[in-house]
């Protein structure tokens, strides 16, 4: 058999053409499909191996059933210009898999049509003479692309060789020989920059994508899905080209009334992280833009992962995040309707019952071998099966696989495992059950049988799209569309299950909520809103590319756009360092402070109280013994401004027995308010003389992992995490107007960032999580 190379060779490709093309399996598989149905393995007429190749990479999918026909019209001669095959993939692509009007199609496509030279020249000439002014001004600078667009408007099956050479003519007869000043390149004008209200006027007008509006504008209407889903190509058999009949998509119609219908899958073995935030996204998403219904759907076909308290955790975590199922389901619930098909399968002779181990099944895949049970008579395994389900067969001595393609390309086409037997009680269908259903085998069927529209998954599962509609076909069951986009990578951490649950397990961190964590529990602990989170995936958009990683700054930018507008402002100094104000009594003046930057005058609502008294807290690193121009804090002989109060200065440094430990500052305020010193602090003060103010924890969090992308470190990547991911306060002193705070309220601490109520906090000491700094790096770089 001639390799694919050869084969494009003989069509007439080019060399550069067929090593570009053999370099992509894609276009190699459906190219070598194309010469084989044409029958024209033994080669070819170039022109007609272009036009095959074409057919190759931009046949619509929607209308594989009439490849075969049109490939007929080409080998005979009846399309042969690009034109011709151009309105053959318009007219087919709108066909679709219905039955194809051949009158209709001949018509289209201009088959039969005979243009002559004199008709050429005469379409030539009309142009020539309506642009001749133009023509002769701009010479051979003329754009004849646009004078080929008015010709095949006027003549669409003209030859295009005749055409380009007709046109070439004609120049040459109206313009005579190229002249010097023809072949010199037109020099370019420098663009104006547009004025201010010229700029504003552009950017109005340009358009925006639809997707960008509408992230949800690239998928097709249920009506539509009578499209070929994919090509599955075998090596025994002819290609399946899966899509849905008319009688069953009627059915199906008939069903959902036409309402988009889809569904979010979790596993329940884990809690749910940000990538789960943009799958509901997607799925929970697109229903409410269509005006259809979202199924929250367990996918609990593992019973020895799962656990009621996942279970809980994503049905209300699914809540927090804003979203409304319209109906909560479990893979579970359709145990009996997915033995009764494997059953069906069985009868089929599309499954049969195996005894390899698990070592050997892998063993086999790699060399591409058949089970030595594959083959075993139909009645054989139906007794098996049934043997399996009453408990007659150890665990592990037998397994049920489809019989696929151990031949094929994909190796998820390599007899996937249907059912295996574990006797371990279901957390949500008790003990009936000893064999359960695997993932290949139960995800697709559930979707049928739940009439899903949009079967919505990230891109690893793409490979698996050759078995989910392999399934569906074998059983006679109806199709949904399926597509897959990007999974959510954020920079800084790890979101795989499996590492997750080491990181939670092994205690590296404390709890699947722990607010280093990505898991969305984590992040609402950290203070994160549901909001956010949703502008953040809603931004990053829904799109095919899987190599992008996000970088946090990103996700942070979202989150400061929101609490920045939900988030009131008060005052606390982590580290505190004690100053005394030697010229004020012992009284406490209360002070306005702004809860809000732009809070009106006349709103009380908008400000808060804060105690100013004798002794103040200031920041250590607010203090320096030496002073510099760059430097805006205080210091011996400086002044600052204390927010929302009085200008105070240095005048004494208290230090302690070594000479160096600062144990407290002296100062003088300026009640007039006079001095305008450039420094502004934040401050904490005594809400009565020798009373401390509210002391709070603080525990400061950044990220988990030192590495962009720790996965990319293997085994190793516990050795990246950041020893500082965590840093706890334990003295911090807090406004007074703190004291009430509840778990969940969320706050901007002056100078510091946003903070929330941690969950930990008692009456007797409340605790605050970091939950992202007033830094903005992502605005700033636009990344």
């Amino acid at each position: 058999m001639a390799s694919p190379a050869d084969l494009f060779l003989k069509i007439g490709l080019d060399e550069n053409t067929a090593k570009n093309t053999v370099a992509n399996n894609k276009v190699t598989a459906n190219l070598t499909a194309v010469i084989h149905e044409a029958g024209v393995a033994d080669g070819c007429d170039r022109t007609v191996g272009n036009l095959l190749y074409t057919v190759a990479t931009k046949f619509p999918a929607n209308a594989l059933v009439h490849r075969p026909t049109l490939l007929k019209y080409i080998i005979s001669s009846k399309i042969k210009t690009p034109a011709q095959l151009e309105a053959a993939f318009s007219f087919l692509s709108t066909t679709a898999s219905d039955k194809l009007n051949v009158d209709d199609f001949e018509a289209a496509c201009g088959i039969g049509v005979e243009i002559s030279l004199e008709d050429i020249k005469k379409v030539v000439n009309e142009i020539f003479e309506e642009s001749k002014a133009v023509i002769l001004e701009q010479r051979y600078r003329t754009n004849v692309g646009e004078i080929f667009g008015q010709i095949r408007k006027k003549q669409p099956w003209a030859d295009p060789k005749i055409v380009k050479q007709t046109v070439d003519a004609e120049l040459y007869s109206l313009l005579g020989e190229r002249t010097a000043a023809d072949n010199e390149k037109p020099t370019k004008k420098k663009k104006e920059k547009p004025k201010p209200e010229d700029k504003a006027i552009v950017e109005e007008a340009a358009p925006v994508p639809e997707e960008e509006i509408n992230p949800f504008s690239i998928f097709p209407s249920p009506e539509q899905n009578l499209k070929v889903h994919t090509e599955i190509y075998f090596s025994d058999r002819p290609v399946l080209r899966a899509s849905n009949s008319r009688e069953l998509l009627n059915k199906h119609l008939k069903i959902t009334e036409g309402k988009v219908l889809t569904r979010f899958p979790p596993e329940p073995n884990g809690y749910l992280h940000i990538g789960h935030a943009k799958a509901m996204f997607v799925n929970f998403g697109l229903a409410k833009e269509r005006g259809g219904c979202c199924y929250l759907r367990y996918d609990d076909t593992n019973p020895e992962a799962e656990k009621k308290e996942y279970i809980d955790h994503i049905e209300e975590i699914v809540g927090w995040m804003g979203w409304a199922p319209f109906k909560i389901t479990y893979t579970s619930d359709y145990f009996q309707e997915l033995y009764d098909l494997a059953v069906e399968l069985i009868r089929r002779g599309h499954a049969y019952v195996d005894h390899q181990t698990p070592d050997e099944i892998k063993a086999y895949r790699e060399e591409k071998k058949n089970s030595p049970w594959r083959d075993r008579p139909i009645e054989e395994s139906l007794k098996l099966f049934d043997d399996m389900k009453r408990g007659l067969i150890e665990e592990g001595k037998a397994t049920l696989r489809m019989k696929q393609d151990m031949q094929s390309d994909n190796f998820n086409m390599y007899d996937l495992i249907a059912y295996r037997i574990k006797f371990t009680p279901h957390p949500h269908a008790g003990d009936k059950w000893c064999i359960y259903p695997s993932y290949d085998y139960a995800h697709c069927i559930v979707d049928s049988l739940e009439n899903i529209t949009h079967s919505l998954c990230t891109l690893e599962f793409e490979t698996r799209r050759a078995s989910y509609y392999w399934l569906l076909d074998a059983l006679g069951l109806y199709q949904p569309y399926v597509w897959e986009y990007s999974r959510l990578n954020v920079s800084n951490t790890v979101m795989s299950k499996r590492k997750l649950n080491m990181l939670v397990t092994d205690n590296w961190v404390d709890g699947w909520d722990d607010p280093r964590l990505m898991t969305l529990a984590g992040l609402r602990r950290r203070g994160v809103t549901a909001t956010a989170i949703n502008t953040f995936v809603r931004g990053i958009g829904i799109t095919r590319s899987d190599c992008s990683l996000i970088h946090l700054n990103r996700l942070e930018y979202h989150i400061r756009e929101e609490l920045n507008k939900t988030s009131p402002r008060t005052m606390v100094v982590l580290n505190p360092l004690k100053v005394v104000i030697t010229n004020m009594d012992a009284s406490v003046m209360d002070l306005d402070a702004k809860k809000w930057p732009d809070a009106p005058a006349d709103d009380p609502t908008s400000f808060y109280k804060v105690p100013f008294s004798k002794v103040v807290y200031i920041e250590q690193s607010d203090f320096r013994m030496k002073d510099s121009k760059d430097y805006y804090g205080l210091a011996p002989g400086k002044s600052v401004l204390l927010r929302y109060a009085f200008p105070i200065k240095c005048t004494e440094v208290i230090l302690g027995g070594d000479k160096e430990t600062i144990l407290e500052i002296h100062a003088e305020y300026d009640p007039s308010k006079k001095s305008k010193p450039k420094g502004v602090l934040h401050w904490v003060s005594e809400s009565s003389p020798g009373v401390d103010p509210l002391k709070v924890e603080v525990r400061l969090f950044d990220k988990l992992f030192i590495s962009e992308n720790p996965s990319e470190l293997g085994k190793d990547y516990l050795g990246d995490l950041n020893p500082h991911s965590k840093v706890v306060v334990k003295d911090a002193y807090a406004s007074s107007c703190l004291k009430n705070a509840a778990t969940g309220d969320a706050f901007q601490f002056e100078r510091l960032g946003y903070f929330v109520v941690d969950k930990e906090s008692s009456p007797e000491k409340l605790v605050f999580n970091r939950t992202v700094t007033l830094r903005d790096s992502y605005g700033k770089v636009g990344k």
